[in-house]
């Protein structure tokens, strides 16, 4: 019990400090490009800055749904609330769809205007701000997929690309910026619908997974023959007859038939089985549960 009541503490910590790194990061960050991209007169800077904002509701959403998923089984959900992440992870997803689409816009209509000489050329501090915001984006990026992973969270990991992307569209900005500088200013328009590409393929990558999760999905067959090589090295199972596995948002069901020595008691048979359980869920920390039934084997 204190060994679970420790590690609920690590966990909480660790959700409560990613998520404060992220929104207090990403205002700062979203407020200097915002800032860049006025003064330096950069739509892509300003896209750029739109996207950092959809960070913070990100990060913030990612917080509730780890959170809530945390929460134990109750009488009126058996089962727990570990899908509660994907939920999460489907709001992020959505959030990115309308950013980027919000940002695709823009771009467009500035490329498809014509007027390109009338397009204001950016500043050296919209520049130094794509640079900044490469930099602090890519580190964010790698800090909350090294704690999503400890956490096993999806919620945490899609907000971890939701930072990555917003590497990658500074990186567009960049370019664009760079460009206009130099002497072509419809790439800062060309940018914004760059970053908007980025940003389209995070988000559906994003709900592409928080759905499967959601449907019972399967674990893949890797995860599936290892789990089997597993469970036929333990004590007296003689074969696996079936083996079913779902995803119940991070976390695995499986449904399991085994066959043992007919000539065993039912005592020992139900050994067997125990065994077989605790060991997977040992073995296999993301296993909800395990559901086994026995097959007699004759010799």
């Amino acid at each position: 019990m204190a060994k679970e009541m420790k590690k609920a503490f690590n966990e909480n910590a660790i959700i409560k400090q990613i998520s404060m790194v992220g929104i207090i990061g990403n205002i700062i960050l979203c407020a200097f490009k915002m800032f860049a991209g006025i003064v330096g007169k950069s739509g892509a800077m300003v896209s750029d800055a739109v996207h950092s904002l959809s960070d913070v509701f990100a990060t913030f959403i990612a917080f509730l749904g780890v959170k809530m998923s945390k929460r134990g089984a109750d009488k009126a959900h058996p089962y727990g609330h570990e899908r509660m992440e994907c939920i999460a992870s489907l709001i992020l997803g959505l959030i990115l769809l309308v950013t980027g689409l919000g940002i695709g816009k823009v771009g467009l209509q500035n490329i498809f205007s014509g007027n390109y000489e009338e397009l204001a050329i950016p500043g050296a501090i919209a520049l130094v701000a794509a640079i900044l915001s490469i930099a602090v984006k890519e580190a964010m990026y790698w800090y909350t997929r090294h704690y999503a992973k400890i956490l096993n969270s999806a919620a945490f990991m899609a907000d971890a690309w939701h930072h990555r992307s917003d590497a990658f569209s500074s990186i567009g900005s960049l370019i664009g910026i760079g460009g206009a500088m130099l002497g072509f200013p419809v790439l800062d328009a060309i940018a914004s619908v760059v970053i908007c590409l980025f940003i389209l393929k995070v988000a559906f990558d994003i709900l592409l997974d928080a759905v499967k999760k959601m449907l019972d999905t399967s674990c893949d067959d890797e995860y599936e023959t290892k789990l089997k090589e597993y469970i036929l090295k333990q004590k007296d199972v003689d074969d696996v007859d079936l083996l079913h596995t779902r995803m119940f948002g991070n976390k695995v069901y499986v449904d399991l038939e085994i066959s043992v020595d007919g000539n065993k008691t039912f005592r020992e048979a139900h050994a067997v089985a125990e065994n077989v359980h605790e060991n997977v869920e040992k073995e296999f920390p993301n296993t909800k549960h395990v559901m086994i039934h026995v097959n007699p084997k004759e010799a």
